[in-house]
């Protein structure tokens, strides 16, 4: 087996990032805990996926401060595994992949899962990306000015 490319040192926030979620089932197993899956049962019946493969992730998730694990909430001797702050940070995340998977892999009118507001009742707008002054921003309104591996701004 290939050994994987740790992405934890790069200067890209991007890279680093895919580093902790860029797994399928990573990203996966944090759709289900949104979801309210808490135990490595309900994770291995949503998902399908080998034990061994689920643990591992689980595993990394939880030692990436992605995932707490903790005692049960019945008080029984086994854990559950609950979102921590950095895991709920990844909420819109979630929610653009959602939208974005809506949006260029279903037909019209095609049935599919759907997120919708307690409140309303209703599916949340999409997600926008908007600069300070509220202008809605594009990938040709903005550039990334990267750093070179001293940490100092490569000139633009």
């Amino acid at each position: 087996m290939v050994k994987r490319t740790r992405l934890d040192g790069s200067n890209c926030p991007v890279a680093r990032s895919v580093d902790a979620i860029g797994d399928w089932w990573a990203l996966l197993i944090v759709r289900d805990a949104f979801d309210g899956s808490r135990r490595f049962g309900e994770f291995q019946r949503s998902l399908g996926i080998a034990k061994n493969i689920l643990a591992t992730r689980l595993r990394e998730l939880v030692g990436s401060g992605i995932l707490d694990l903790v005692p049960a909430a019945d008080g029984g001797a086994r854990h559950e595994y609950v979102l921590t702050a950095k895991g709920r940070d990844l909420f819109p995340v979630v929610v653009a992949l959602r939208q974005w998977g809506e949006a260029h892999f279903f037909d019209p009118g095609e049935p599919h899962s759907e997120m919708v507001d307690l409140r309303h009742g209703r599916t949340p707008r999409p997600l926008e990306v908007r600069a300070a002054d509220g202008r809605l921003l594009g990938p040709d309104d903005v550039t990334v000015r990267k750093v070179e591996r001293s940490g100092a701004p490569e000139p633009v």
